[in-house]
């Protein structure tokens, strides 16, 4: 983040598609209305962390320090660094809860820089530990979508995570577009049901679509999510409402580094609409150290610690949280 060949249903396995259909018994799974859990940083605190109060809270991002399987927030931060367990106790006190995210667009992945899926499992629960979190996050994008030994070898892992540890719950964060996931996403879905992973999310990063994108971001978003909704239909064989409840939105607010790419706040209260209406699991942004307005003459750079467009404090969290 900042920034198709479908598999029959038939070909599916119960605990892949277990979390959005209660398959082991036959039934759906109770509606609930959608919920607000925006990124943040996992060693700085902002704020705006609390605006619009979110329901859980995406620490970013635990990937490799770059030479072996040690993982660390953001590649540099130690696992046990006191200023995030401090950071972490703050953001849970009002009830909140904190969800791990591993990748991201920068850095060495940790399935790229393990040797094995035990020892990238022990990496796995390692952050989570740390974190005391049982949600877990992998936001996959760029060249690791293409690389198939660490998307196995990640797949793996997590099977092994959950095995061990039943309570754990993944999310996939991927890339899309106005006409779907790309081949890569939906390669990786596949592996984790074919390593019998079980999937709680889908969430799927509406952003960073090309310059030729120019027009209603809010729109864009929308188009993505029905695209993707039909592949993650026909890819799980859930229903229509399973496969809503299963999917999360995540956009990057206000200015983006693709030229007259603009999600302004018009943005987040359309997709935040079409989120309740469809019953979506949860919508997310990009991120809540960026959810203010750039300050005049100063040394703010819009796509990492203001919005780039006019708007108060804290709005767009608002405006997602509906």
């Amino acid at each position: 983040m900042h920034t198709y060949s479908g598999k029959s249903a038939a070909g599916l396995t119960c605990v892949f598609v277990l979390v959005l259909t209660g398959c082991s018994t036959g039934s759906e799974s109770t509606a609930k209305s959608t919920s607000y859990a925006p990124y943040v940083s996992a060693t700085e605190a902002s704020a705006h962390d609390s605006a619009g109060s979110p329901v859980t809270y995406n620490l970013a991002f635990v990937i490799s320090d770059g030479s072996d399987c040690t993982p660390k927030w953001n590649g540099t931060t130690a696992l046990s660094d006191s200023a995030v367990k401090s950071r972490v106790s703050g953001l849970t006190q009002d009830g909140g809860t904190v969800r791990v995210s591993f990748g991201g667009a920068s850095g060495k992945e940790l399935a790229a820089s393990c040797d094995s899926a035990s020892e990238l499992a022990r990496a796995y629960g390692k952050a989570l530990d740390a974190a005391g979190s049982s949600q877990a996050d992998f936001d996959i994008e760029g060249d690791e979508l293409t690389d198939s030994d660490s998307v196995d070898l990640r797949s793996e892992a997590i099977a092994l995570l959950q095995k061990e540890r039943g309570d754990v719950e993944v999310s996939f964060t991927l890339p899309v577009m106005p006409s779907g996931l790309d081949d890569g996403s939906v390669a990786l879905l596949q592996s984790a049901n074919e390593h019998d992973v079980q999937v709680s999310t889908v969430n799927i990063m509406t952003m960073n679509y090309g310059e030729s994108y120019d027009g209603d971001m809010g729109g864009y978003a929308i188009t993505s999510a029905k695209a993707a909704h039909s592949q993650l239909t026909d890819i799980f064989g859930t229903s229509d409402a399973a496969t809503w409840k299963a999917m999360a939105l995540t956009s990057m607010l206000g200015t983006n580094d693709v030229d007259n790419e603009t999600f302004t706040l018009d943005d987040a209260t359309q997709v935040r609409k079409f989120a309740d209406e469809k019953g979506i699991g949860w919508v997310s942004m990009w991120a809540t150290f960026r959810d203010q307005q750039c300050g005049e003459g100063s040394e703010d750079d819009a796509l990492t610690t203001c919005s780039g467009v006019d708007q108060e404090d804290g709005a767009f969290a608002e405006a997602f949280s509906g």
